[in-house]
């Protein structure tokens, strides 16, 4: 069996605590649990500015064109997310597993059937 699993990153190494903020996905093509393949692709995300802490900037509230670029991928992995982009993520048919950590340990304690998902991770808004 072959899929995607899409990891965000801010580095290509760990696994971004704000969904939002991360600039990329660490893509992993999986054949049989294994890892086949691994590419980075960019990752459209919000714009924070002093003068306007704790808000979004040019954000509309609407989260598709964040997931544009894994409409490829089955499952997601993410340190933190709103509870807005997890709705959308899910309806985008995502599986979402949020754990945080280094992007290879994350993935491989995945394939092993290893890695649960911590709800806590979604923030309320």
């Amino acid at each position: 069996m072959t899929y995607k699993i899409a990891a965000v990153t801010e580095d290509g190494e760990k696994i971004s605590s704000h969904f939002g903020m991360a600039s990329a996905y660490q893509i992993f093509t999986v054949v049989d649990d294994r890892i086949l393949d691994e590419t980075q692709r960019p990752k459209p995300h919000h714009a924070h500015h002093p003068q306007h802490e704790g808000q979004h900037d040019g954000h509309s509230g609407n989260h598709d064109d964040m997931f544009a670029p894994v409409t490829d991928c089955q499952v997601l992995l993410c340190g933190g997310m709103g509870e807005p982009a997890y709705q959308r993520a899910l309806a985008a048919g995502l599986k979402v597993v949020l754990a945080g950590g280094d992007i290879r340990m994350t993935v491989d304690a995945y394939l092993k059937g290893d890695l649960s998902s911590d709800m806590r991770r979604v923030h309320r808004h």
